[in-house]
């Protein structure tokens, strides 16, 4: 790992502060980010699914069966579609977490 070492003066007090730069290695930079676009793939799918054939192409199918009084077809477009795009990005978050732990990529 590489220093950099910041001075400022500042009223006569120096100041100096160290940041630790982490580098990645090529191959792991290629692996990182083939790993991220796996994510993103997968999710952005389920993202799909969930939006456009639960809520509009299979709609019809859905609305055979109910759930909260609604039809569930109904219920895909307008609420299922919302809270499962608010689960994504939470599992978006975490993957990315632990994928920058792997990599030791984190915040500091």
């Amino acid at each position: 790992m590489n220093k950099l070492i910041i001075f400022s003066d500042s009223n006569r007090t120096s100041v100096s502060f160290e940041i630790q730069l982490k580098q990645m290695t090529a191959k792991n930079s290629k692996v990182y980010w083939k790993t991220n676009l796996k994510y993103l793939v997968i999710l952005l799918i389920i993202w799909f699914a969930v939006s456009f054939l639960f809520g509009i192409i299979m709609a019809e199918t859905l609305n055979q069966f109910h759930i909260g009084g609604f039809p569930l077809g109904f219920w895909f477009a307008h609420q299922g579609a919302i809270y499962t795009f608010v689960i994504l990005i939470f599992v978006y978050v975490y993957l990315m977490n632990r994928l920058d732990k792997k990599f030791d990529v984190d915040e500091i």
